[in-house]
């Protein structure tokens, strides 16, 4: 799955994906960026 890194201003695939859900009790993918190791989020079902 890929997300949107901020830090890098692409597109990057999700190192260690984590499923987890918002307050708003919305479903969302948690990881990092591969590349600078930034926390990534893809709101969502995986």
């Amino acid at each position: 799955m890929q997300a949107y890194c901020f830090k890098c201003r692409t597109k990057r695939e999700i190192k260690n994906p984590q499923a987890t859900v918002l307050k708003n009790g919305r479903p969302a993918t948690r990881g990092v960026c591969p590349v600078c190791g930034t926390k990534l989020y893809r709101i969502g079902k995986a």
